[in-house]
């Protein structure tokens, strides 16, 4: 069968209308999130929505949020933290549901005093229930220069990469009764603001607000999704982040980070579990 341009740009239209109907290819904070607390602590820099700030001072801090819902995706952001004593701030880029029985994903970094390194505080919730947590003090400095942070999630497993190196894998092991975020779909967060009580060596650094404003920077947000609309998400199998697994190399990249980086495992936190590790860890 043969058709002619007329036809086959038609065509061409509505494939592109139909795959921007299930993915979202971000890139524009002007565009795809709102500033959705903070009192013009937060704010976008440029003209094209490239680049971000958030700002935390003693009255506030800030924070953004997707404009849309997603039912699996893969969001990814470059970022550059609160340089010097950030000692009592927290900075994330993370995915929730609303609800009291949420679910979430989430990517904090907890501050520190001035020369120790920032805390990467990793963590799975479902249905409200998280304690799943994995921390690293990173291979660099990610105050000085801009990094890659991603989060994919599908339905076999949730990924947390850094500059494209897998730290961090959440396979889906509802088979031996534990539960995993499936059905309930999330927005992307990011936020800057004060946990003093916790945040750095369990609350014993307080915050120095005589160094506020404090400052951390997000760029190249991309957030590629199925979106949730009226109640149900269209998600095709043929987008790379739905079957996304590790490959060998990626599985050795991981040990890697896990057995030089790792601060803190709750697989192996005996104190904590007592009578035994949950059951995702053996």
């Amino acid at each position: 069968m043969k058709f002619s341009c007329g036809t086959r740009f038609a065509f061409l239209i509505l494939f592109l209308f139909a795959a921007q109907s299930v993915h979202v290819y971000a890139g524009s904070f002007h565009k795809d999130v709102q500033i959705h607390w903070g009192d013009g602590r937060g704010k976008v820099h440029d003209r094209d929505g490239k680049l971000l700030s958030l700002s935390l001072d003693k009255s506030s801090g800030s924070g953004f949020q997707s404009n849309q819902e997603f039912l699996y995706g893969k969001a990814e952001v470059q970022m550059k933290l609160v340089p010097g004593n950030s000692a009592g701030t927290v900075t994330t880029f993370y995915l929730k549901s609303p609800g009291t029985t949420w679910d979430e994903i989430d990517f904090e970094f907890l501050g520190n005093l001035s020369g120790h390194p920032i805390t990467l505080h990793t963590n799975v919730y479902t249905q409200g229930s998280g304690d799943k947590e994995q921390q690293f003090h990173l291979w660099f400095d990610p105050t000085v220069n801009f990094h890659t942070y991603c989060i994919t999630w599908n339905p076999q497993r949730i990924i947390f990469t850094v500059d494209g190196i897998p730290i961090r894998e959440f396979k889906n092991s509802e088979s031996i009764g534990v539960p995993f975020p499936k059905n309930q779909p999330m927005r992307q967060y990011a936020s800057l603001w004060e946990a003093e009580h916790w945040a750095t060596r369990g609350g014993l650094e307080k915050t120095d607000w005589s160094k506020a404003p404090f400052t951390a920077f997000y760029r190249n947000y991309n957030v590629e999704g199925c979106v949730w609309a009226n109640g149900k998400s269209s998600c095709p199998a043929n987008s790379p982040w739905f079957t996304q697994k590790l490959n060998l190399d990626e599985e050795k990249k991981m040990k890697w980070a896990q057995s030089k980086y790792m601060v803190y495992n709750y697989c192996t936190d005996k104190r904590r579990f007592p009578r035994g590790v949950p059951a995702v860890c053996t």
